[in-house]
């Protein structure tokens, strides 16, 4: 099946009158649906298609968002100021739209009371949190790692 490149139907060629086609009126002859019954074949200037195509995917590539994730570490006793400063630094990432991993490493065989305390701390940081970030998994205990991964409020 063969398709001109003003979108005329010229019906089913054999591959030589195709070629023939495509050589006088000045275009290539590109197979476009190789899996249909008869295979369909246009007629295009196919440097100028590629040209298109690649001109195309740089733009979706300049306007698509690359979602960074950002990460604070602290420990189960962790003083006020500087709870304070990673929770204005998080806020500050979280504004970039950016997700934020958050990590409490607690120190080896700790107990189940610094366990909490640990948790605590991060329920404390996720409330923190709360105008610009959301919560997206619940905390997780890995090993001597207490995290959790807050993500950008949806405006």
């Amino acid at each position: 099946m063969l398709i001109g490149a003003d979108g005329f139907q010229y019906g089913e060629k054999s591959i030589q009158e195709a070629n023939k086609i495509a050589k006088e009126e000045g275009y290539d002859l590109v197979l476009v649906a190789p899996q249909a019954k008869p295979p369909v074949c246009k007629l295009m200037d196919y440097s100028k298609f590629r040209y298109e195509q690649q001109r195309k995917a740089r733009e979706a590539k300049k306007h698509q968002k690359i979602v960074e994730v950002k990460e604070i570490r602290m420990t189960a006793v962790i003083d006020t100021h500087d709870f304070e400063t990673k929770l204005r630094n998080a806020n500050k990432f979280l504004s970039k739209e950016n997700k934020l991993k958050v990590t409490v490493r607690l120190p080896y065989r700790a107990g189940s009371a610094l366990i909490e305390q640990g948790k605590d701390v991060l329920n404390r940081f996720a409330d923190g949190c709360k105008e610009v970030g959301e919560l997206d998994n619940k905390i997780s205990h890995d090993g001597r790692f207490l995290s959790m991964v807050l993500t950008p409020v949806k405006k």
